[in-house]
């Protein structure tokens, strides 16, 4: 994957949770030279900061989700990135690679996959997910922005992520991919039950209905909605 691929990857006062992320990604087949960046907004004393400088990462201006991958995506040369969070966890060194393979082999524009939590809870929740990504996948591709696998030329040819997005701007930039240049992997990568824990199930729910229904107006994704009050 060197010099095919970069890694962008947010991140807010995650340390040990990013330690962990990138502990396993450095363990992933073919990860020799790939270039991982990390667009940091921490707020904690340098210490995410003091953990990212024991890795071979480069660390940049982050920001908001949408923000800090732009950020990261300006600095690209190689003709595929991936939008990973700081709490995805790709516990099969296969991973990667294949989904990877998979969409060079493909001519993907964006590919995606599978998520669960590392605890078991709320997989319910995102087994119910699986469900609606496969009934639009044929005509509004919805990947999730915690592990998204784009064509760089096709990136930036869709104008890049809404930096006005506070919100599913993953979802927003997806649904303009051409469904036939979309694949969801079965592959799976683990994440925690933060999110769900700190703002309820039923919050999340509503969240995600929002705005998914509401993806024709640009202004759904342009409020938080609270997501950012304790989120993380």
């Amino acid at each position: 994957m060197k010099d095919q691929l970069t890694i962008i990857i947010p991140c807010k006062k995650e340390g040990k949770i990013i330690e962990r992320c990138l502990n396993l990604l450095y363990e992933s087949d073919e990860i020799s030279g790939v270039r991982i960046i990390v667009a940091d907004n921490s707020t904690d004393n340098n210490k995410t900061i003091d953990i990212l400088k024991t890795f071979p990462v480069e660390i940049i201006k982050g920001g908001l989700p949408s923000i800090a991958r732009n950020n990261g995506a300006k600095l690209v040369t190689t003709p595929y990135i991936l939008f990973l969070d700081a709490d995805m966890f790709l516990e099969n060194p296969k991973t990667l690679n294949k989904i990877f393979n998979h969409a060079k082999d493909n001519q993907l524009d964006l590919i995606t996959c599978k998520i669960r939590t590392d605890n078991g809870k709320y997989n319910w929740v995102y087994r119910t997910f699986d469900m609606v990504q496969f009934m639009t996948k044929f005509h509004k591709p919805f990947a999730v922005g915690g592990f998204m696998l784009f064509n760089t030329d096709k990136f930036f040819n869709l104008g890049m992520f809404d930096e006005k997005s506070k919100v599913a701007e993953d979802y927003q930039l997806s649904i303009q991919v051409n469904p036939k240049k979309f694949h969801i992997s079965n592959e799976k990568v683990y994440t925690t039950s933060r999110r769900f824990d700190n703002k309820g199930v039923l919050y999340m729910i509503k969240l995600m209905i929002k705005t998914w229904w509401g993806n024709k107006k640009k202004e759904t994704y342009y409020d938080d909605y609270g997501y950012w009050d304790n989120a993380l």
